[in-house]
């Protein structure tokens, strides 16, 4: 048998039903019928609240005829079927959640009077139903207008009914003897019902007061601030509150907008964008907003608690993106906002980010982690911001010009502005990858034209304040010139080398972009002319040439149109030719100019540790970096032996994220720029050479630097400095052969063009000598016959002994063939030492015992070696060797084999001639 309570709710259910079904014919679907399609926008606004209304009252209908179904069922099978089986308590939410769902759609048509309207546009048609309308409310007031009625109608039903299911819920839950379950979906369903109650009470308040509001209002204020879904939340006219800066007239706090109002002026904040920030005192409270700080403040101190409570409340709201269930404020424990968000905003004010649309994380109203900003004409971008700022890696934008051309910057950003490494693609198609800082170039940067470009162009070197300032390397193809030296803001300035794709090279000062004072020019022929010139290179003035015979001419030059050059003064012929070694050596710098050009300071000790504790703690992303130097640091401390050393040098150099790997990288490029392409003059070698060594020393002494921060940190004893001869040996021994390899192409370049004629004649030498087959050539070179290896000359059939080939000394040979596998001048003296060992082995064996060779039989069986060996450019071999050795090996056996195999290489160029005087010379055309 079924209780009392559950007939009760049968019968409600059922009531409402009906009701429902009643007041959509009688009330909604005439207000859709008899509503035309209005043309004002108004009028469309209203119909669309009629017509989710009308949904809505649907929706909750079919719910309620789905709960009166699982009635019917639960009473006709009482014995099988439990109270827990009733839909209002299984589904309770989804019961709520159509309740929800018809309360606002009927608080937004009471906003902006919808029912009102839709009465006063077929008031005829209304006052034919005003009989059946009073019926279906009784105790309403004869004298109520149409819209009242109808607002009523679509209200009270639903206000009586939910009524009722909280008094019917509640005794279900004093009554019922059910299991410990059911009581719990009881008193679940009984508390949302109770909240439901209180929320349809607030709802239509806020809705009553949002309408009186509008009436308040002038109709300017009132259609940029009305919007159906729109409530008022506080009327400063209530509670009231000043604030400034703003000194508003009256503060409106809506549910998704904080609104003040100053005559006719209106200033909206978006709730999602407030932060609230509590006072100093009991009368105070501040908001923050993306462009504003705003101080509320009140008379006595219950108002202030009012006002902030219903802000942050209100904030928490339009954050989460729907209505507070049960209603605003219930929880015992006021929500929190969190203080990170991510929202889309616009700015206003005028500035930098004017009309600019920012969308991304915030932080107490300021742009705060990723995010995207925009601006109205184009601009825009990505990546990273603190405190309302670009700081970290971004990429920006910026349109250029009517075409579709955009600058962009890869860069890294420090308070708004490009500071640190960065890439930017022009559209002009330039390039520049380099540093930045406070948004300019500054630092070292490389600056390169498109490669198609009509007069492509490149600067490699350091800039100051957007403008190139320091040591740089500009090319101009152009022109066909390369200029490297000094430069002042944007202009050639101080030492500096001009090189020409003709083979010119001139070194002299430069003032404001143009030669100043005497200067040398050095000529492909090796002349060399000391003297003043014109911005093409043309002499003019006093000078004096050298020329490679050694005749001079001192006097004045000059040059008219079309007369070409003209001079007066003294030819001397009496001179000696001079020494190439003394003429290349002019291409370089004076001593107190070295530095200057080559652009690298050599830092005292306290210079180094200060830069080196800039790199390590000034970073752009302070903590990962701080990590990583610390690692760093801690690397260094634990790699300190020699051979231990060499191999975590190894490895920071091969790092482009190192200190030193990076610092390798910028000499590097640098190098490249000054010595590679139409820059790789022979005349440059000398200053090449003495360039590299220099970066040898740079990169010891940083890592130095980096070793005594080290120290510091972990509380250790400073390093005493080292002296220049234990500094020497370390650079040269330890450094030098580590970084040579990402200098050796460009520097190798130099040497070939420097001794591109010996290397010539030795070529000829080669090929002359190689026409000898062993015997003859054994015996041509003077080498004692006792010595020769007849035993390596295997015959084959109708083979003459004196017709072999490359077999004699051959393991020395491929020894020294390997001198070309390596560009460390150490392992290159070791392969030359193999080679001697591999001489003086071949000839024990054929002696029979151990044997030690005299300068007098070891130089010809060398001159022997190396003819079949055959190396290609080996003067340039073993003048770079000469020049990049260690220190430690002049004097030694290296040094006594490099000074062998280097008068090896003379022979063999002067052996043409002694070719010709020889008696016994073997005739190729000689038949045999």
């Amino acid at each position: 048998m079924c209780s009392p309570e559950e007939e009760a709710l049968l019968r409600l259910e059922e009531v409402f039903s009906a009701t429902l079904a009643r007041v959509n014919g009688l009330v909604l679907l005439p207000l859709l019928e008899t509503t035309p399609e209005p043309s004002d926008p108004q009028g469309r606004e209203c119909l669309r609240l009629l017509q989710r209304l009308h949904w809505s009252s649907q929706r909750l209908w079919e719910v309620t005829e789905e709960s009166l179904h699982s009635l019917r069922e639960r009473l006709c099978h009482q014995d099988t079927v439990g109270l827990e089986s009733l839909m209002l308590l299984q589904h309770a939410e989804r019961v709520l959640q159509a309740h929800v769902e018809y309360i606002e759609s009927y608080s937004s048509c009471v906003v902006v009077q919808a029912f009102q309207k839709a009465a006063k546009k077929r008031r005829e048609f209304w006052r034919g139903q005003r009989k059946a309308l009073w019926q279906l409310l009784p105790g309403v007031s004869p004298e109520a207008s149409v819209g009242t009625v109808l607002a009523q109608a679509l209200h009270q039903p639903l206000a009586h009914h939910v009524q009722q299911y909280v008094l019917l819920l509640l005794s279900f839950g004093d009554t019922a003897a059910e299991p410990h379950r059911t009581r719990e979906l009881v008193v679940h369903a009984a508390t949302l019902f109770v909240n439901l109650q209180s929320f349809l009470r607030q709802a239509l308040d806020q809705a009553l007061a949002t309408q009186a509001l509008w009436h308040s209002l002038s109709s300017r204020l009132r259609d940029g601030l009305c919007t159906p879904e729109r409530r008022l939340l506080q009327d400063s006219q209530d509670v009231p509150v000043t604030v400034t800066p703003l000194r508003a007239e009256r503060v409106l706090l809506f549910d998704d907008a904080l609104v003040l109002l100053q005559g006719h002026s209106v200033h909206t904040f978006d709730l999602k964008l407030v932060w609230v920030d509590p006072g100093q005192d009991r009368c105070t409270f501040h908001l923050l907003t993306p462009e504003e700080e705003l101080s509320f403040c009140s008379k006595a101190p219950q108002d202030r608690t009012v006002w902030q409570w219903k802000v942050t409340q209100a904030v928490c709201q339009a954050l989460r993106g729907k209505k507070d269930f049960p209603v605003l404020g219930a929880d015992l424990e006021p929500s929190e906002p969190p203080t990170c968000r991510c929202v889309a905003y616009t700015f206003r004010a005028e500035g930098r980010l004017c009309q600019a649309t920012y969308e991304g994380e915030w932080c107490r109203g300021r742009p705060h982690g990723r995010g995207t900003l925009k601006w109205p004409d184009g601009r825009n971008h990505v990546g990273n911001f603190c405190q309302g700022l670009e700081h970290g890696f971004g990429i920006r934008l910026v349109p250029q010009g009517p075409e579709d051309r955009f600058d962009c910057y890869k860069c890294h950003w420090r308070e708004g502005s490009m500071c640190g490494y960065g890439i930017c693609e022009y559209g002009t198609d330039e390039v520049y990858k380099g540093y930045f800082r406070a948004g300019l170039r500054h630092g070292f940067g490389v600056l390169a034209s498109a490669p198609r470009a009509l007069q492509p162009c490149k600067y490699t070197g350091h800039w100051e304040r957007g403008q190139r300032s320091g040591y740089g390397v500009e090319e101009d193809g152009a022109r066909g010139e390369r200029y490297i030296g000094m430069w002042q803001a944007d202009q050639r300035h101080g030492p500096g080398v001009m090189v020409t794709q003709a083979g010119v090279c001139y070194q002299g000062t430069f003032q404001a972009d143009k030669m100043v004072g005497p200067g040398i020019l050095l000529s492909e022929d090796d002349s060399l002319y000391e003297g003043t010139f014109t911005r093409d290179l043309t002499l003019v003035g006093k000078g004096k040439v050298t020329f490679p015979n050694g005749f001079t001419l001192e006097g004045s030059f000059g040059s008219g149109a079309g007369k070409g050059l003209h001079t007066q003064g003294v030819l001397d012929t009496a001179a000696f030719p001079p020494d190439p070694s003394s003429t290349r050596k002019s291409a370089g710098c004076p001593g107190d100019e070295q530095e200057a050009l080559l652009g690298f300071h050599v830092q005292s000790s306290r210079e180094l540790r200060k830069s080196q504790e800039y790199l390590c703690c000034e970073r752009t992303q302070p903590e990962p970096c701080a990590d990583r130097m610390e690692g760093i640091l801690d690397e260094l401390l634990l790699h300190r032996e020699p051979r231990a050393l060499r191999e975590c040098l190894r490895k920071a150099l091969s790092n482009s994220l190192h200190p030193l790997g990076k610092l390798l990288r910028t000499l590097m490029l640098t190098f490249q720029a000054t010595y590679a392409g139409i820059g790789a003059n022979k005349h440059l070698q000398a200053l090449a050479q003495e360039e590299v060594k220099q970066h040898a020393r740079e990169l010891w002494a940083a890592y130095r630097g980096l070793l005594q921060v080290a120290l510091r940190r972990k509380g250790q004893a400073p390093e005493e400095d080292e002296g220049t001869e234990t500094r020497d040996l370390q650079v040269h021994g330890l450094v030098l052969p580590l970084m040579l390899p990402s200098f050796y192409s460009e520097l190798f370049t130099l040497y070939l063009l420097l001794h591109e004629t010996e290397d010539s004649l030795y070529s000829q030498g080669i090929a002359n000598l190689s026409l000898f087959p062993d015997t003859k050539l054994l015996e041509f070179l003077d080498v004692q016959k006792h010595l020769w290896p007849l035993k390596d000359l295997t015959l084959t059939t109708n083979q003459r002994l004196s017709l072999v080939r490359d077999k004699c000394f051959l393991s020395a040979t491929e020894c020294l063939q390997k001198i070309i596998t390596t560009v460390d001048p150490r392992e290159k003296l070791e392969v030359l030492e193999r080679t001697y060992g591999e001489i003086e082995a071949t000839v024990s064996r054929v002696l029979g015992r151990e044997h030690k060779l005299p300068m007098d039989d070891l130089l010809p069986l060398l001159i022997y070696v190396v003819s079949r060996a055959r190396i290609q450019h080996l003067g340039a071999e073993i003048h770079l060797i000469r020049d990049m050795m260690d220190p430690i090996h002049t004097g030694g056996l290296c040094d006594f084999l490099l000074t062998a195999l280097e008068s090896c290489y003379e022979h063999i160029q002067k052996e043409d001639m002694r070719l010709h005087r020889f008696p016994g010379r073997w005739d190729s055309r000689e038949p045999w």
